[in-house]
């Protein structure tokens, strides 16, 4: 099974663009802290390039910036290259399957779909119930 769970903060800003057949793709990158400190003191923290497709790319891009703490749930692939030196590498992928924004929403976000969001409507005061005098003599029956 290839499944890792992240939750960290993005290091930059999200760069939607699209396929030649036009599959939205989002490619964006978060640091995740580790549990522990080095002997040093310092906590240690790990850098992942992900990738999301589809209407998940669409999502990232349209709702998270650089610092935004993000959980991400996907899969590994690993990248075999040669660089312009003719070395041989390897890069590690997370191949976004799900997201969820972990960061509150600012004041100062300026997002389509929040800014053109309709305001919401005030609730209508609740009326108390009206009620009324029952004129029934007859004997109680218990």
């Amino acid at each position: 099974m290839n499944k890792v769970f992240l939750i960290g903060n993005l290091t930059r800003d999200p760069e939607l663009t699209e396929t030649a057949s036009g599959v939205a793709v989002c490619h964006f990158a978060i640091a995740v802290n580790r549990n522990y400190s080095s002997q040093d003191g310092e906590r240690q923290t790990d850098f992942f390039n992900c990738t999301a497709w589809r209407s998940t790319a669409e999502t990232v891009a349209r709702y998270t910036k650089k610092g935004k703490k993000v959980a991400v749930v996907g899969s590994v692939q690993l990248r075999n290259y040669e660089d312009n030196q003719g070395v041989k590498r390897t890069a590690v992928d997370i191949i976004v399957q799900d997201v969820e924004f972990l960061s509150p929403r600012d004041s100062g976000d300026s997002f389509d779909e929040i800014d053109d969001a309709p305001a919401p409507r005030a609730a209508a005061p609740k009326r108390k119930p009206v009620l009324q005098a029952m004129d029934d003599d007859s004997d109680i029956p218990f």
